[in-house]
């Protein structure tokens, strides 16, 4: 296969990602129209029609869905070939690509990726932060190399090692009222205000689809990701929040009640399975663990 084949199902593969032309060459550092050509072109090689540009958001045609399958297979390939060689070489270097929450990267990761590059210092880390249900998607697509994600409910096309156990806590003020109960019930907390991450996030998704079971809603104030502002929020009383019980140890005005029933969080490392895994990533895994 040629090099620019080769370009080409890789901008084809982020467009597809992406759903959007003009995402894509921002993401790739390309002008839009060399994009454009680039996939006409692909398009001209296969014979085949594969992106829908008369919608508002780009779609792939069923041919389009088929060449992906395919392309993706070709690039993971590649990808591992690479790999595989500069390890045959003896190279001490080596990137992993890691995915975590934002409150996990915070408050959990740290000591762990210091410790890991003290140990191999040739080694790049790379963490991106997302919610589980995304991390476990980029996994998927080989975007990743390993991420902390969710492990209840496990994937098939996903390995997983280094099982976490937490749970989901209500996070507020020592002062509250529900501060002095030994647990919170949804119904407590959906009676007051919260600030809450971003729909998508575990720590919101878990406690909503409760309070949905039984008739309830939440009581939303303000949104955010930003794992210091939600806390500030807690402190200055614009509400409650959810969170793991590690992002207050240190914080002298909050404390954390459990819910009643439990909400527990089950979190491994995973990746993408039939996938090689790079010499770095083994290495990572196995400091993780030890």
């Amino acid at each position: 296969m040629r090099l620019d084949s080769i370009s080409r199902l890789r901008y084809f593969n982020d467009i597809a990602i992406t759903g959007s032309f003009s995402r894509s060459a921002r993401r790739l550092g390309i002008a839009q129209p060399a994009l454009s050509i680039a996939i006409k072109k692909l398009e001209e090689e296969t014979g085949l029609k594969l992106i829908n540009r008369a919608d508002r958001r780009m779609t792939l045609t069923s041919d389009g869905e088929v060449l992906l399958t395919h392309a993706r297979r070709i690039l993971e390939s590649l990808t591992d070939a690479t790999r595989e060689l500069n390890e045959l070489q003896g190279l001490e270097q080596g990137e992993v690509k890691l995915g975590a929450s934002a409150m996990l990267s915070t408050y959990f990761l740290p000591p762990y990726l210091l410790a890991f590059k003290k140990a191999y210092p040739g080694i790049r880390l790379r963490l991106y932060e997302a919610g589980t249900d995304t991390l476990e998607q980029l996994v998927i697509n080989g975007e990743l190399d390993l991420a902390l994600i969710r492990s209840e409910k496990p994937h098939d096309q996903i390995r997983y090692a280094s099982q976490l156990s937490e749970q989901v806590v209500a996070c507020m003020p020592k002062h509250h009222h529900l501060a002095e109960q030994e647990s919170v019930s949804i119904e407590a907390f959906c009676q007051q205000p919260t600030v809450m991450f971003r729909s998508g996030y575990y720590l919101r998704d878990s406690v909503e689809q409760r309070a949905r079971a039984r008739g309830l809603g939440l009581n939303v104030q303000f949104e955010t990701n930003l794992v210091d502002l939600l806390m500030n929020l807690v402190k200055n009383e614009m509400g409650l929040a959810t969170c793991l019980s590690m992002i207050v140890e240190n914080e002298p005005l909050l404390c954390t009640r459990p819910f009643d029933p439990p909400i527990p969080l089950e979190l491994a490392w995973g990746w993408k399975k039939n996938h090689y895994l790079s010499k770095a990533s083994q290495a990572f895994l196995s400091f993780f663990e030890k």
